[in-house]
């Protein structure tokens, strides 16, 4: 598994084909959910935008009027930062963030995860390793194992580029 590093004002790490081929799944998904997949009703959205005000509805939508568009462009852009950053072709290879781009990844890491989380109906107090345990015994082939997985490894990326942000 990859592990960011730092060296110099750069955030360096190194992919292997199927971890690009994963972010760069992970991160379209993202994009195409809050572009041309964007649905109030959809319970992924009102994770990524949540109510600001639960107990006042109208000034919620006054809020989500003014604020929304900003924050969806926001989490498109962070999204597009690892589809930028990531290896072009059929190979792994290097990733080098400035600190910005860094921010970004971690913004963008942190939306897939909830979007994932949701999806999964993964709660605070869920055991992850629990959860992957259970389903390798029900299924080892099943979608889960692999969605599980790739939540796990979104996990263990974000918190190695937050540890090299704070060395």
């Amino acid at each position: 598994m990859s592990m960011f590093r730092r060296q110099g004002d750069r955030y360096v790490a190194t992919f292997a084909l199927d971890e690009v081929r994963v972010l760069r799944k992970v991160a379209s998904e993202v994009v195409g959910l809050l572009t041309d997949g964007f649905d109030h009703g959809d319970p992924v959205v009102g994770r990524l935008f949540p109510e600001v005000y639960p107990d006042d509805a109208a000034g919620s939508a006054e809020f989500r009027r003014y604020t929304e568009g900003d924050l969806k462009t926001a989490k498109i852009d962070q999204a597009g930062a690892i589809l930028a950053a990531l290896p072009d072709g059929e190979a792994g290879g290097e990733v080098r963030l400035d600190a910005e781009a860094a921010e970004a990844w971690l913004r963008a890491l942190n939306d897939a995860r909830l979007a994932m989380g949701v999806r999964l109906e993964i709660k605070d107090g869920t055991d992850l390793g629990e959860e992957l345990d259970d389903a390798v015994a029900e299924d080892p082939t099943s979608s889960r194992v692999f969605q599980l997985s790739v939540y796990a490894y979104l996990g263990y990326l974000q918190e190695s580029l937050l540890n090299a942000l704070i060395d």
